[in-house]
């Protein structure tokens, strides 16, 4: 049977995981203040780049002594310069668990080309063997897996007194998970995830052991000027400083700002992560009663609150071949797309079929679970239609 058409509808469609929803009550004109046809070099320019940095560090409870600087080209230039700046002094083990670590893999082996890597991999759902880990060795991993739904749990398994560095993409978790400092190295995110900022944009925050690993090791490779984090064997402070290494648009820098003044408006860091939590107990909820939706994630501790991934388990779709199944989950999401319901909630284009929803802290938990029963509905709708065909 399928389920009735739902009364009410979310607030706000957005549950894309990147770029995700703005704060509540977002305006154009929350932008006004923008240092529109300045240079990022005067005054006013470097001032607000600074404000960016501060106000990340206090919300995050940051360490004092780490550095935290605006880098180019999203997370995925944040990443790129720690592995290309601090990778080949020790062995390295990369974790994977989805696609975005499969891809650091595959950097640090095609285009570092070292050759003491080691793969750890798990497949989507589950997390690799982390007792397998070898500290003595440098470890690149993602701290919450954007397109498998899957985090780490805690920081438990890294020991505080390790020799090699723990580089740490974080960008689908920073500002709505808890990440313990101590155990990490390097921190990467962009302004695009958790508090709904616009792209382009990365974030690069370095531990006294990673600024000690940048001024006394030189790699074997070139870097590109806006990779390089160093002169004359020093660390260049200005980068740590709103000196940004290339020109930022200042339009994204007031929307990033107006970002993190609405996270200290609300609480800090516990209010974001109270709700983004808060919009994946209502998943749970409703996964629990579901007879077709099941979490990609395997286990309880290790599911995402903000990239929620569900996989469909309804004996009915996994007795279709693998094109229907895709077709079939492709018009789920398209259905709620053209009601206005959703936007952007299909699965990754490599992880398996199904649905992805985005609960970072801008989502409004009554929106996520205000389209719960829009999902039965989508599913008994393409299901009926299917079995009618």
């Amino acid at each position: 049977m399928n389920a009735p058409r739902p009364a009410s509808r979310p607030g706000n469609p957005c549950f894309s995981s990147g770029p995700c929803a703005k704060r509540p009550g977002w305006s154009l004109g929350s932008l006004s203040e923008a240092a529109l046809g300045r240079s990022h070099r005067a005054k006013l320019g470097k001032a607000k780049l600074a404000e960016v940095i501060e106000r990340s560090k206090k919300i995050l409870g940051m360490p004092a002594d780490w550095r935290l600087g605006i880098v180019p080209a999203s997370d995925t230039g944040a990443v790129e310069m720690a592995l290309w700046s601090l990778l080949g002094r020790r062995g390295v083990d990369v974790l994977a668990w989805e696609s975005f670590g499969e891809g650091w893999a595959s950097d640090v082996s095609k285009q570092l080309k070292l050759d003491n890597l080691r793969l750890l991999k798990a497949g989507y759902g589950a997390l690799p063997d982390l007792t397998q880990v070898d500290f003595s060795r440098d470890v690149v991993f993602t701290w919450n897996g954007t397109t498998s739904g899957v985090k780490l749990p805690n920081g438990n398994w890294i020991p505080t007194g390790r020799a090699g560095l723990t580089i740490c993409d974080a960008t689908s978790a920073a500002f709505a998970m808890d990440l313990p400092w101590d155990k990490l190295d390097v921190v990467t995110w962009s302004w695009q995830k958790v508090l709904g900022g616009e792209a382009a944009h990365g974030m690069l925050a370095l531990s006294p052991r990673a600024v000690e690993r940048l001024e006394s090791y030189t790699p074997a490779w070139p870097l590109p000027k806006i990779f390089r984090l160093t002169k004359s064997g020093k660390l260049i402070e200005g980068v740590f400083k709103g000196e940004t290494i290339n020109t930022p648009s200042m339009l994204a820098v007031e929307d990033a700002l107006d970002g993190l003044k609405w996270a200290e408006e609300i609480g800090g860091l516990k209010a974001l992560i109270a709700r983004s939590e808060a919009s994946l107990k209502s998943v749970a909820d409703w996964v629990g009663a579901s007879d077709w939706a099941d979490f990609l994630a395997e286990k309880p501790e290790t599911r995402s609150c903000t990239s929620i991934c569900l996989k469909i388990v309804d004996p009915w779709f996994l007795s279709l071949d693998a094109d229907a199944q895709a077709a079939a989950a492709k018009r789920i999401a398209s259905l709620l797309e053209e009601e206005g319901v959703a936007f952007d909630i299909g699965s990754y284009r490599d992880a398996p079929v199904g649905l992805r929803l985005w609960g970072g802290a801008t989502v409004e938990p009554a929106d996520m679970a205000a389209l719960l029963p829009w999902l039965d509905w989508a599913y008994g709708a393409v299901k009926s239609d299917k079995a009618a065909a």
